[in-house]
């Protein structure tokens, strides 16, 4: 067989691999034949900057060559090499559309490897390679570029926040946004702002300030891009943080164990070696701190005036041109700031008449925007004819009934959120739905039945409040809230701290064997008492006495109590009981709040009791429970259509999709196998091996003959011998006496 020839190319490019190699190891030996390739590469810049769509393939591949051997040594001769990066730079900013792919790519790819060695800052690749990326009419270029930047803006807040940088990238996404509103380039804009968001490397109002500017561009998909970044970043965000943290746990110990039964390789030293690190990296990831991680619609500078300028801009205005989808997207971002931030925005809801009708198509999102628009501060009268319009266009007998239980679902999904916004006379027209045969109206008046028990019983017939509320109108406990009205805050549980307190004084004086109009001196001292013994008093840092000074309160607490005449009188009217207790209880708990400090055992005693009711409420039945959910649901989760259509689906599914029901996940017939097999299958697909019974089982016949023989001629000593032998061996853990030592 004759010598192969080798080409001329090939031989370049085997000397300038082979002199890399030996620059890498000698710069100062080889410092002449680097000058002699840094001037032939400065004679084909030039040449190639005089005519760069005339040049042919061969000079082309090697101009390409002579920029990789450059970049790959550029850092050993700083002074030569001074002009190499304005070169790349030049040839990208004048010729990027009439590249070659491969010569562009290898330019891209030296930058980038200029940065990694420190040759280059960050400033200069990414203000050289943003400017391509939003001109350059090549979609593998753009690609390209796109992963560049987001890879080195990565790579600079690694370790630390690189802010100069941040603000610089930020301005210059900033400038793109805002110069041309109907420019498409901001898109990439866009694009980079929710990728850095997802991976959380801008989390600051700069970044979302941005996003705000992009929702009020011209163009469409900037528009739908900065839309969906408000109304599902958040939530792309919490997916991003699981899968990385969903990463396969590595068992160190297994893997040692592996190691140390097979032969030991170099291979396997640095498996082991591998699963340290990732062992080591999930541990530094479990102990970092939790950043904390604002919503964006949080981060929003004047969410009044943003809301209004997208509202006027997109939906109001009768010359844009965007598609119902799009518009769509708006109008749920709109609702969603104006229910979380409680703006005022009352010609929204005028708006909103015209698009209230089963006709419309994505009648349930419009439906669900509305609900999700509406909060306590709205004016009833902006909302009552909305709810009108609901019950006359959606909730009659002649409608279909998945349109009427999504009209009475949006309709209390509405009331939910203003009670105040319906009439007495058309709640009660809409809660005789209840009695309907299909299950999904049903449900769906039952709901809104169930929400007027507890914020407007007395809008109710009395037939129709039910027990609890009935008591409550009663005992003056559960009164309609007015409008503008807000819940004072509270710590949560203090009212079951205040109950067990007062028990636990009940108890205390029931084994002293005092009676119940013992006088405010032995109530106090036992209140002084059981506070002293709650008091941790051992400081070591107090300047004068060495103790905590404690402010005794026992004497704002004790108050003479009535005598046994008066309380007497008072018990014999027994309709006045239930009001007496829950006054003395709400006066209980606002003297606990405010004129008592809690010490470290009432914060764990409160914590225990909390956890209690949270068991005792577990406990108790579904309805309850799912109200509670509903009633807790973060104001930044929003009301989907889905919600909306929910009742509708509690109708019976049809046999057909039953059957598709059944079918949806189980293999075809074709792929039909036993359930040994699927065992087997699974088995093999989670690396495990077969049990040493299975394996015995199915060994060759003809390779157990010879100890099947021996085993025959063993005399009765031998035989005991090797009984006693593996006994011994199931004692202590096997042949390799796992679990007892030797």
């Amino acid at each position: 067989m004759g010598k192969r020839k080798v080409a001329a190319l090939e031989k370049i490019e085997a000397d300038l691999a082979g002199l890399q190699h030996k620059i890498r190891k000698d710069p100062e030996t080889y410092e002449k034949e680097f000058i002699e390739n840094w001037q032939q590469f400065d004679s084909a810049h030039e040449k190639f900057l005089a005519d760069p769509v005339g040049a042919d393939s061969n000079s082309l591949i090697t101009f390409r060559e002579q920029i990789d051997l450059i970049a790959h040594v550029a850092e050993l001769y700083p002074q030569i090499t001074a002009t190499f990066p304005d070169a790349l730079k030049e040839i990208l900013f004048k010729h990027h559309s009439v590249l070659e792919s491969t010569l562009r790519e290898k330019i891209v790819s030296s930058l980038t490897l200029l940065r990694r060695k420190d040759v280059i800052d960050s400033n200069y690749l990414l203000t050289t390679l943003f400017p391509i990326l939003i001109s350059t009419p090549s979609k593998s270029s753009r690609m390209l570029l796109y992963q560049k930047i987001l890879s080195d803006l990565r790579n600079i807040n690694t370790k630390s926040t690189n802010h100069r940088v941040n603000r610089t990238m930020q301005t210059v996404l900033y400038n793109l946004v805002t110069s041309d509103r109907s420019s498409p380039k901001a898109i990439w804009a866009v694009k980079i702002v929710r990728e850095l968001w997802r991976r959380q490397i801008w989390t600051d109002a700069k970044t979302v300030d941005i996003m705000r500017q992009a929702c009020l561009a011209d163009n469409e998909k900037v528009i739908a891009g900065s839309v969906r970044f408000f109304l599902g970043g958040d939530k792309e965000r919490e997916e991003f943080e699981d899968d990385s943290s969903d990463e396969e746990t590595v068992d160190i110990r297994k893997v040692k164990h592996t190691i140390g039964i097979n032969k030991k390789t170099k291979k396997a030293k640095k498996v082991l070696d591998k699963a340290a690190d990732r062992v080591k990296k999930q541990e530094r990831k479990k102990n970092a701190p939790h950043p904390l991680n604002f919503s964006a619609l949080h981060l929003l500078q004047d969410p009044q005036g943003f809301g209004e300028n997208l509202f006027e801009k997109h939906l109001q205005n009768s010359k844009s041109k965007l598609t119902l989808e799009s518009k769509l997207l708006v109008l749920q971002l709109v609702t969603r700031l104006v229910g979380l931030h409680k703006l005022t925005i009352l010609s929204l809801y005028s708006w909103f008449i015209k698009h209230l009708t089963p006709r419309q198509q994505s009648a349930s999102t419009f439906l669900a925007c509305l609900a999700q628009g509406t909060h306590n501060l709205v004016p009833p009268d902006a909302i009552e004819p909305l709810i009108q319009k609901i019950a006359n266009e959606f909730v009659s007998e002649a409608s279909a009934s998945e349109v009427c239980s999504a009209g009475l679902n949006a309709t209390r999904e509405i009331c939910a959120r203003q009670p105040l916004a319906m009439n007495e006379t058309l709640l009660q027209d809409l809660v005789q739905y209840r009695k309907s045969k299909d299950k999904g109206v049903m449900m769906a008046a039952k709901g809104l039945l169930s929400l007027y028990r507890e914020k407007g019983a007395d809008m109710l017939r009395k037939k129709d409040r039910g027990k609890d509320a009935t008591i409550g109108l009663r005992s003056g406990d559960t009164k309609q809230q007015r409008y503008g009205e807000e819940q004072v805050g509270e710590i949560e549980g203090l009212e079951l701290l205040a109950k067990w307190k007062e028990e636990q004084k009940k108890r205390k004086r029931a084994e002293k064997g005092l009676t119940d109009d013992a006088d405010g001196a032995d109530k106090a001292e036992d209140e002084e008492d059981e506070d002293s013994d709650a008091w941790e008093v051992a400081s070591m840092d107090s300047s004068d006495s060495g103790e905590w000074i404690r402010v005794s309160d026992s004497e704002d607490e004790a108050e003479p109590e009535p005598s046994a005449k008066k309380r007497k009188v008072d018990s014999e009217d027994p309709s006045d009981d239930d009001e007496e207790n829950a006054e003395a209880e709400a006066q209980d708990f606002m003297k606990l709040a405010t004129t008592q400090i809690l010490t470290p055992a009432d914060l764990a005693k409160l914590r225990e009791l909390r956890l209690e009711a949270n068991i005792d409420k577990a406990m108790g039945n579904n309805r309850r429970r799912k109200q509670e959910a509903e009633a807790g649901r973060h104001a930044d989760e929003g009301l989907t259509a889905e919600q909306i259509e929910a009742p509708s689906r509690l109708r019976r599914s049809t046999k057909e999709e039953r059957i598709a029901l059944a079918r949806e996940g189980k293999p075809d017939r074709d792929d039909h196998r036993s359930t040994q097999a699927v065992r087997k299958a699974q088995k093999e697909a989670e690396g495990k091996s077969t049990t040493n019974r299975e394996k015995a089982r199915r060994k060759n016949f003809f390779m157990t003959l010879g100890k099947a023989k021996s085993k025959q001629k063993r005399s009765l000593v031998a035989t005991r011998n090797v009984l006693k032998n593996h006994i011994e061996r199931s004692k202590s853990g096997g042949r390799r006496r796992n679990g007892i030592a030797r």
